[in-house]
Parts: C-alpha cells; sequence; structure tokens
C-alpha cells in the first residue's frame, strides 16, 4: 500500500520512486535488461505504473482470497481467521515488494485518493490507478475462482453462499451502520499508520522496514476489527471481486445482500483514508519543529 525510497536513475525511466545509489531492488531496471529484451520493454511510464499497481494488487489479493478460500470451503479444516488475516498480510508485503519502486504500490484506492487529497498524488492519476486496482483483483478472483471451482461445485453448487470467500459483507448481528463505521475507522488507523511510518520528520522506517511496518498495519487492523464487517478497508479489494461474481453466476444479489450493503466498502474506505491523513497532519504532522504548513508535501513517496 505504499512504497519504498526512491531511485534517480529510474525516476528519469518513469518510475515514480527510486532514488540513485539505492538499490533496493538490486539494480535490476530497464538499463540493465539484456539487451534482447529491450524489444518488449514498456516505453510509456504511465503504462509501467499502471501494470506494476496491477500486479500488486494481484499478487495481494492472491494471498488473502485464496486462504479465505481454503478456509471456507474446508469449514476451517484448512485455515482459520488468523490464517486468513495473516495471508492478506503477506499479500500486502510482497504486492509492496512487486511494484514499490514503479508505481509506489499503493494496493488500495483509498490510499490512492488520499494520497491525491493531500497533494502528494496527482488527481490525472487517480482514475487509471483505481481502474489498475480494480482490474487486478478481477483477475486475481478468477483465478482463485478457478482453482477452488471443484470445491465449489460441491459445498455451494447453486452459489448460494459462498459469496463470503470473495467479497465482504457484515456479520449477521452487525448493522450496516457499524459496519460503515468499522470500515471508516479501520481505514482511518490504516492510512494515518502509513503516514506515521514514511514520515521523514518524525521516525521513519527504513525503505527496508516499511514493507512489513505496512503488512503489520494491516494484520493489526484486520484481527482487532475484523470480526464485524470481514475488514476490507480496500474498495477494490471488495469491488472487484463483487464484479466478477455478477459475472459467474452468484448473480446481483452480491449487491443486493444485507440492505445493498455493498456500498460501505467503497464509501467507508474512501471516508476514512481522508480522515486518517488529516487526523495524523493535523495532531502530528504539521507540528513538527522548524517545519512549515505545507511541508508534507513531496515528502512521502509512496
Amino acid at each position: 500500500m505504499t512504497g519504498l525510497a526512491p531511485h534517480a536513475d529510474k525516476t528519469e525511466h518513469g518510475y515514480v520512486d527510486m532514488e540513485a545509489h539505492e538499490s533496493v531492488n538490486g539494480g535490476l531496471h530497464n538499463a540493465d535488461l539484456p539487451v534482447k529484451s529491450r524489444s518488449y520493454t514498456i516505453k510509456s511510464p504511465w503504462l509501467r505504473e499502471l501494470l506494476a499497481e496491477f500486479v500488486a494488487v494481484f499478487v495481494m489479493m492472491s494471498f488473502g482470497m485464496g486462504a479465505t478460500a481454503q478456509a471456507i470451503l474446508s469449514s476451517e479444516v484448512y485455515g482459520d481467521f488468523t490464517q486468513i488475516i495473516l495471508c492478506w498480510g503477506i499479500g500486502v508485503l510482497f504486492g509492496i515488494h512487486f511494484a514499490g519502486g514503479v508505481s509506489g504500490s499503493h494496493l488500495n484506492p483509498a490510499v490512492t485518493t488520499t494520497l491525491a487529497l493531500f497533494g502528494m498524488f496527482p488527481w490525472k492519476k487517480v482514475p487509471g490507478y483505481v481502474a489498475a486496482q480494480t482490474l487486478g483483483a478481477y483477475v486475481a478472483t478468477l483465478i482463485v475462482y478457478i482453482m477452488y471451482r471443484p470445491l465449489l461445485n460441491v459445498v455451494d453448487p447453486d452459489r448460494l453462499t459462498s459469496h463470503t470467500i470473495f467479497a465482504t459483507y457484515p456479520n449477521e448481528y452487525v448493522p450496516n451502520f457499524t459496519a460503515f463505521l468499522t470500515e471508516v475507522f479501520g481505514t482511518a488507523l490504516l492510512l494515518a499508520g502509513i503516514f506515521a511510518v514514511l514520515d521523514p520528520h518524525n521516525r521513519p522506517a527504513s525503505p527496508f522496514s516499511a514493507p512489513t511496518a505496512v503488512a503489520l498495519l494491516v494484520v493489526g487492523v484486520g484481527m482487532a476489527f475484523g470480526v464485524n464487517t470481514g475488514c476490507a478497508i480496500n474498495p477494490a479489494r471488495d469491488f472487484g471481486p463483487r464484479l466478477f461474481m455478477l459475472c459467474a453466476g452468484w448473480g446481483t444479489r452480491v449487491f443486493s445482500l444485507n440492505h445493498y450493503y455493498f456500498w460501505v466498502p467503497i464509501v467507508g474506505p474512501t471516508l476514512g483514508g481522508a480522515i486518517g491523513g488529516g487526523v495524523y497532519f493535523g495532531l502530528i504532522g504539521h507540528h513538527h519543529p522548524g517545519k512549515t504548513s505545507t511541508g508534507h508535501q513531496g515528502d512521502h513517496r509512496f
């Protein structure tokens, strides 16, 4: 959900956040590729960023949704809630490593829109990033569905109960309003934590520990508040799979269930991200000694 330290030489090639002489990925960039591979190199920096964001979300979703499917379809014989949350954290960790030096590995439309809101990311790139993130989630759902389809056909041949594998829904005892507040608060914690981890005027994590810190943050939010909603805290993570289920036999009920709950994991995280960013900068980020009121802009690299 966040990127690593930047490299100037990669910035010249269109990468968003890589600094010179700090090769966090072994220096494997365009200039290091074999001559034979240069004809396959994507020339457009914008397209490289979108493709990287797509891949990063695909990786995250594959780990998290695969663990969810395994636990539910085996009636928790081969996994439980703890395993599911840990696998989501692993997915976030490797999603960041896959694309941190190219797109910044936002992994999450709530991260992208919050960065844009606080002037750290151009608004003109937001629609493309959100589309790439949603498509990555959609394709990951397709792959997990293919791998678990034989079990799905046994456990839920009529596709009446297995929708909870792919999208999030509230606990049967939790009203939608409480679910909405859970998504807002969980995402606020997530974004405030990301800003804290990367704030150069605070005690920022190193480029090597930042991905682990963010992954642990996701695990913590999930373990603390997951029982209410499944803790989407990411609109693409929820909306992409819903679109897939709509096309794959579950029907429109994936949107209408629980009083049209589908909007909660979209609006809640988007609002929560903005609140989390506002709280961090309003209470901490703007009050570092010797720092101007706009000093946070450009200091964070995602």
